[in-house]
């Protein structure tokens, strides 16, 4: 081989060495944004109000801990069909449940002849999050695609296609949608943002708990000294009680006494003694 057939296949060989080099920068800058996502949405990691009121401590530590490495898959999950017909008048929603935080979502849609509404939003405990506000897209010309990352979780992603304004034409879409969960790094470091977040909200609500215990043990010592109070007081009534009730019944005899007296004692003086009359 000359030098100048060398100096060719170099040249002709380097840019494909750059592009490889590129998309591996591509790649990697992508490994780290999304890992710098994700730490940032575990930063910002809040227990739910269900979650600190439930009875059991294992929903929290669940939440917290992840999915469980020992059974961890970190292969993409996609969910894909084609042709589903979308009725006039009508919508159709494919929900999907993502249980790893920090999961990468990819979607790309398409439909046949006519455009349709599309739009994905993310339910949790707390509410639905828009991740994509509804609107009517151009999936007939070109597909339509978008990535985004899966912050807190339990979560339900429910993409919606709307076909509710059209009056005459049944819709046709094709989707395909891939989860990818995070690798095994990203959910260590993920679980311990968690956990301090989550530490920093349960000593939080433990210490305002102590001061609810205070105030409501106070309040039922009172309440005690109270009943204690009322107890005594109804003792000492209840022996008044007996007492009059005594003189209240020795009243009832004595008045049914002196009544009979009044009207026996008012006959005598009215109509005389009977002994008196048997001696005229």
């Amino acid at each position: 081989m000359t030098a100048k057939e060398v100096v060719e296949e170099d040249a002709a060989t380097a840019p494909e060495s750059d592009t490889a080099t590129a998309e591996e920068e591509a790649i990697d800058l992508e490994a780290r944004a999304i890992a710098e996502a994700m730490q940032s949405a575990d930063a910002s990691y809040v227990p739910s109000p269900s979650l600190l009121s439930a009875d059991d401590s294992a929903p929290l530590l669940a939440q917290v801990d992840g999915p469980d490495l020992t059974i961890f898959n970190s292969k993409p999950n996609v969910y894909q069909a084609k042709a589903v017909p979308v009725h006039l008048r009508a919508k159709l929603d494919i929900p999907i449940h993502v249980s790893a935080g920090g999961s990468v979502v990819e979607y790309e849609i398409n439909t046949d002849l006519y455009d349709i509404g599309f739009g994905v939003t993310a339910e949790r405990e707390e509410g639905i999050t828009n991740v994509k506000e509804k609107s009517r897209v151009d999936s007939h010309l070109e597909p339509v695609t978008g990535k985004f990352l899966v912050g807190s979780v339990p979560c339900a992603l429910v993409f919606s296609f709307d076909n509710e304004y059209s009056w005459f034409r049944e819709k046709k879409v094709s989707y395909k949608i891939t989860v990818t969960p995070p690798n095994v790094e990203n959910v260590v470091t993920g679980r311990r943002l968690r956990a301090k977040k989550a530490l920093e909200a349960v000593k939080k609500d433990q210490t305002e708990m102590d001061e609810r215990y205070e105030t409501v043990a106070q309040k039922r010592s009172e309440l005690e000294d109270a009943i204690l109070r009322l107890e005594r007081e109804l003792t000492e009534k209840k022996k008044s009680m007996d007492v009059v009730a005594k003189e209240e019944k020795w009243l009832d005899k004595k008045l049914a006494v002196r009544k009979e007296q009044i009207t026996m004692l008012s006959q005598r003086l009215k109509n005389g003694w009977a002994d008196e009359k048997s001696e005229k």
